[in-house]
């Protein structure tokens, strides 16, 4: 499995329009073959920033969730909302092994 880490600071005007694009996004990302998880955590000492926990199954999920509509959408909706550039980090899951990782009902 692949995880990629999301890092993104929002601006405090911008956080109900934010979250609510960003879950919007997560739910359609989890209808993509490619992702196992796609997490939304918001910090607790500073609700200003997040962490998208992305979850791939093969590293060809990551390249088609970044060709899908839904992303294109998510990132140009959020871009002016950032207090500063997102950033990521890329990682490979040691524990949980890959038959461990849970995909969410889709909300259909």
């Amino acid at each position: 499995m692949i995880v990629i880490l999301v890092h993104v600071q929002v601006k405090k005007e911008f956080l109900d329009a934010f979250k609510e694009a960003t879950l919007e996004n997560a739910r359609e990302s989890l209808k993509e073959p490619g992702i196992a998880r796609f997490d939304v955590l918001q910090q607790e000492d500073d609700p200003t920033k997040f962490i998208l926990v992305e979850v791939y199954r093969y590293h060809e999920g990551t390249i088609t969730h970044k060709a899908s509509a839904h992303y294109f959408k998510w990132r140009e909706t959020v871009e002016k909302m950032m207090a500063q550039p997102r950033f990521s980090v890329r990682c490979y899951s040691l524990f949980p092994d890959d038959g461990c990782w849970e995909t969410l009902p889709s909300e259909d």
